[in-house]
């Protein structure tokens, strides 16, 4: 179907390699048209068509004549009206359908009027020139909740597939990335709905420009639900947006330089057709600029080696220095996907090590793409792959790939085309095996990813000397995104660490190896362990933060969870041991669990963690008999079964990592084991106690440093041992010189005091408590706006700021505020933020997209009912009659915001309690009674139809949230005319809305 005879193809760069912006500027004041106008100018510059179209029925003609002039077809009348039905916009299509479409079933079947079949492309994807690109603005939909009018559209082929909505300078960005979320709950489904095949968004206010994919803006909306989750920062917020840069990571930020590079009809044609991937989990992945650069080098070094016959060497390959934390899997997988896809390449091996297992990158593949890759459980499956012609992708450990090598000398898959990338290729890959491998295979192009590579810096005294450093073993660094990149772009956290002393060393000791052995030996000593043990104990709810409450897929948690890293099996042994005895003693509730296998010796000159395979049956007697017994405590708390034999050994490692990662296990002891290539987002504490250097001492670091939502702002180490120097180096090799002030979080002083940072003065914590208290006294009104929106963002401040000094022992008596008098400022805040949040009331939305409410960190220290509950019970013990815990009742609620619209229900309650009231049985059945007798009343006004609306209810309950869209609401609606001039719609939205507000009152109780 390519419309052009190609003369001559080049494979030209999604990412421009260096981008020098425009140097001159206009200074001169830039409306919101005006910067608009600006926009359209340049986008018509570089080639898009501008489209006069403000309506849905012109939208749909230009997309029939635009997918006509794509497939060389003219539709009838009836064939059009059927392919526009059941093909592109049908009735119950939302979102993930029309996502899917055009990521993955782009092509779609017409049934024409003689009856045969013909493909209809809605996308080229392989000639991606052939798309037509137009523009569009201000676009009016007039049949969603309200009339809206959408800013810049960009269609492809007729289709909505990027929108971009535009603020003024010196607005915030967060405005437009808020008026995209109201348009989703708004009208973006309206009519037709076809601008729910908006594929990515962009949002701009000429000075910062930002790109998030569709599913970012709609799971935000479902992860927001209805009723007490409405407020709170998910994975998919604001914060999960994106800036675009240049190949060396430079942010390409203002509208004008993001117009000439994301928007060239080159680059936005590839990301939307080759660097976005659906996955199996329903989320559409939006590749970032790094990531995009990486892959195209190792495309373009495998297409330049090929034509030049160059392979089997390392002139073939290179390495691709991404930071951990980074998406390196998504990175080697797509990359593993094109290159697959190569006319000339039969197969691509993807290899991991032993204890990264190729089962975690299998289950990562498989979520990009279901059946995209082949793993294998033995050498023989792996053998028969490697002569499968089908098997494109295989993944597989270096171990297993080895065995092969050995086993089938002369094999005929060495002669084939073959592109081997090692994922995470650290030291473990530059031994024997590593020549073997590269040996073996004739025609190979051999790829490394590393978030931390092996410079002759930190090389140690391996056997083969060619085989020290990262760039002997796999040749040229393709691409680099440091740790600095990665913080600077949001895509991973600074550390804060404490350093807490436990050995004195003696002063008088001049020997280096008797001073080491010395402490080596105190290290072990009983009573230093008793005192870490203890220490961890006492601050573990601090630093992970237990007190601090979020959302984890629809589970309420409290706080984070931790890993303990030791030096040793002895060592481990003897912490698990103690843990669980200091436990016992003081009847705490905390799920421990340790893991190790035989492992070299820690003294290893080596800066890279000790490889521990699964070969357990090496460990010595009596710590297998440990582990066993450990084990056994694992398996009594989560109903398993599992031991120390090879295959039960494997799966317990498995299941750890799962429950790990669901926060099940509060800290986890380990020797080596999870300290690299483990990803868990409510990981953000690593206790140390081993020494750590260069790549080991990130790799460990790192495990913290995940993303989750705005209660984890950091990842928290906590050394007990001192690695200050290690540290400095370290990320000194890994970032820059400059790198500690952005990897690493400032001291106590600093943000308690204030500091200085280019020449700006900082305020600390204690200068806005001094601020709250003289600008906004309790007991006096706020008013006016301006008044009130300068309390929002300094009462913001406080909680960011009180949010990180949390964490810090020092902090605990010096927070400057009584606890009531904080509980009435935050009264005042959520009442606040009552007013200013928008209104379902039809026009009556006020929209204050300028302010920003920090509600998860009010969730965090949440009151709930079962707080309240106790104070019942001591209102209860007092014969009713101690009035003061009535208004400390209500100034708790006041500052809830969960149990604000629950005040009525708790007050109706308490005044019912009398002396033979049991509070924690009367409430459960005063609150079954209550909730019966008003959905009932609510169903006969409303005339509502019973069961059905009982049911809606019930499921609503069940889910966690109220599902107004789709048919179910339309079930439990009292029969109404639709010739009633649009009367339907208004009583749905009066019942939409009387239900939220049920809902609301009795979720959670």
């Amino acid at each position: 179907m390519s419309q052009f005879n190609i003369i001559s193809a080049a494979s030209e760069s999604t990412v421009v390699a260096e981008y020098t912006p425009d140097a001159c500027r206009s200074d001169s004041y830039q409306s919101e048209a005006a910067l608009e106008q600006e926009f359209l100018r340049l986008l018509c510059a570089q080639g898009y068509e501008y489209l006069e179209i403000h309506d849905e029925a012109a939208l749909i003609a230009n997309l029939r004549r635009q997918m006509e002039g794509l497939n060389g077809y003219a539709f009838s009348d009836s064939e059009w009206t059927r392919f526009f039905r059941d093909c592109i916009a049908g009735a119950n299509d939302g979102i993930l359908e029309k996502t899917r479409r055009i990521q993955l079933d782009h092509v779609q079947v017409l049934r024409q009027d003689s009856g045969a079949s013909k493909n209809i492309y809605l996308l080229d994807k392989k000639h991606i020139h052939n798309n037509r690109l137009q523009v569009l603005h201000q676009y009016e939909e007039t049949a969603g909740s309200h009339d809206t009018r959408y800013d810049v559209t960009v269609l492809v082929n007729g289709l909505p597939l990027v929108h971009i909505e535009l603020k003024r300078r010196g607005v915030a960005i967060r405005e437009a990335f808020n008026q995209i979320k109201r348009y989703q709950r708004d009208s973006f489904w309206a009519a037709s709905g076809l601008f729910e095949y908006v594929q990515i968004f962009v949002i701009s206010n000429g000075t910062h420009t930002k790109y998030y994919s569709n599913t970012t803006r709609s799971n935000h909306i479902k992860e927001q639900g209805e009723g007490r989750n409405k407020t709170k920062k998910t994975s998919n917020s604001f914060e999960f947006t994106s800036f675009w840069a240049d190949g060396n990571n430079k942010v390409i930020a203002d509208l004008v330089d993001f117009t000439k590079t994301f928007f060239a009809k080159h680059t936005l044609l590839s990301i939307l057709t080759r660097y976005c991937v659906f996955t199996s989990e329903n989320l559409l992945l939006v590749m970032r600029p790094y990531q995009i650069a990486a892959t195209e080098r190792i495309l373009n070094r495998i297409e330049v080696s090929t034509t030049y016959k160059q392979y089997g060497g390392i002139e073939a390959g290179g390495y691709i220095w991404h930071t951990t934390g980074s998406g390196k899997t998504l990175t080697s997988f797509k990359t593993a996907q094109l290159a697959s896809k190569l006319p000339y390449i039969d197969k691509v091996l993807f290899v991991v090590d032993r204890k990264d297992l190729d089962y975690q990158t299998m289950k990562e593949y498989d979520r990009f793409e279901k059946g995209a890759a082949n793993s294998n459980t033995s050498t023989a499956v792996l053998q028969r792959q490697m002569e499968d012609p089908d098997a494109r992708i295989i993944i597989t450990t270096i171990q297993k790939l080895d065995i092969f090598v050995r086993k089938n000398k002369g094999h005929a898959a060495f002669r084939q085309h073959f592109v081997i990338i090692f994922d995470e290729c650290h030291r473990s890959q530059f031994g024997d095996m590593h020549q073997a491998i590269t040996k073996a295979f004739k025609n190979y192009h051999l790829f490394g990813f590393t978030g931390t590579p092996i410079f002759s810096v930190n090389a140690g005294t391996g056997k083969n000397p060619d085989l020290r450093t990262t760039q002997q073993a796999f040749g040229d660094k393709l691409h680099t995104y440091t740790i600095v990149d990665a913080i600077n772009d949001g895509d991973v956290l600074p550390f804060r660490i404490d350093y807490v002393n436990t050995v004195k060393e003696k002063d008088d000791v001049k020997d280096s190896q008797v001073r080491a052995i010395d402490i080596e030996k105190a290290m072990g000593a009983p009573e230093r362990i008793r005192e870490i043990v203890r220490y961890t104990l006492e601050h573990f709810d601090q630093k992970t933060k237990r007190n601090s409450f979020y959302t984890l897929k629809g589970q309420r948690m409290a706080g984070f969870n931790s890993i303990f890293a030791v030096s040793s099996i002895p060592m481990a042994m003897k912490y698990y041991t103690e843990f669980k005895r200091q436990l016992t003693e003081q009847h705490r509730d905390l799920t421990i669990a340790t893991i190790f296998s035989f492992a070299a010796n820690e003294d290893d000159p080596e800066d890279a963690l000790p490889e521990e395979g699964f070969e357990t049956d090496t460990l010595d007697k009596t710590a297998r008999d440990f582990l066993d017994t450990a084990i056994q405590d694992y398996n009594q708390t989560f109903h398993v079964n599992f031991d120390t034999s090879a295959d039960k050994f494997q799966n317990y490692y498995k299941d750890l990592s799962q429950r790990v990662k669901a926060r099940e296990v509060d800290l986890l002891i380990v020797v080596n084991m999870f300290l690299t290539g483990f990803d868990a987002t409510t990981l953000n504490t690593l206790w140390v106690d081993k020494n750590l250097k260069m790549h080991g001492l990130i790799q460990a670091f790192s495990r913290t440093n995940r993303i989750l939502n705005s209660v984890k702002t950091y990842g928290i180490i906590v050394c007990f041992r001192n690695l200050q120097k290690a540290t400095d180096d370290a990320i000194a090799l890994f970032g820059d010189r400059e790198a500690s002030g952005v990897v690493l979080l400032k001291g106590y002083d600093a943000y308690y005091d204030g500091y200085e940072e280019n020449g700006k003065v900082v305020p600390g914590y204690r200068d806005l408590i001094d601020e709250l208290s003289r600008e906004f006294p309790l007991g006096q009104p706020i008013t006016g706006e301006q008044k009130q929106k300068d309390f929002i963002k300094l009462y913001g401040n406080i909680l960011r700021l009180k949010n990180i000094l949390s964490a810090f022992d020092q902090f605990a008596g010096h927070e400057l505020l009584p606890e009531r008098d904080f509980q009435d400022y935050q009264s005042v805040y959520l009442d606040l933020y009552q007013a200013y949040r928008p209104k379902t009331d039809g026009d009556k939305e006020n929209i204050n997209d300028d302010i920003t409410f920090e509600i998860e960190l009010i969730r965090q220290v949440e009151i709930n009912i079962d707080y309240i509950l106790m104070l019942v019970m001591k209102y209860h013990e007092s014969n009713c009659k101690d009035k003061s815990i009535m208004g400390t009742i209500d100034r708790a609620i006041d500052s809830s915001i969960q149990l604000r619209s629950k005040k009525d229900l708790i007050h109706g309650f308490i005044s019912t309690v009398n002396a033979a009231t049991d509070v924690d049985r009367d409430w459960q059945s005063y609150v079954q009674q209550q909730k019966q007798q008003e959905l009932e009343q609510l169903i006969a006004e409303e005339r509502l139809k019973p069961a059905e609306a009982q049911r809606f209810v019930a499921n609503a309950f069940r889910d966690g949230a109220l599902k107004t869209t789709g048919t179910d609401i339309d079930q439990i609606l009292p029969p109404v005319s639709r010739f009633g001039g649009g009367n339907r719609t208004e009583k749905k939205k009066t019942i939409i809305q009387r239900l939220a507000q049920f809902f609301e009152k009795y979720f959670g109780i």
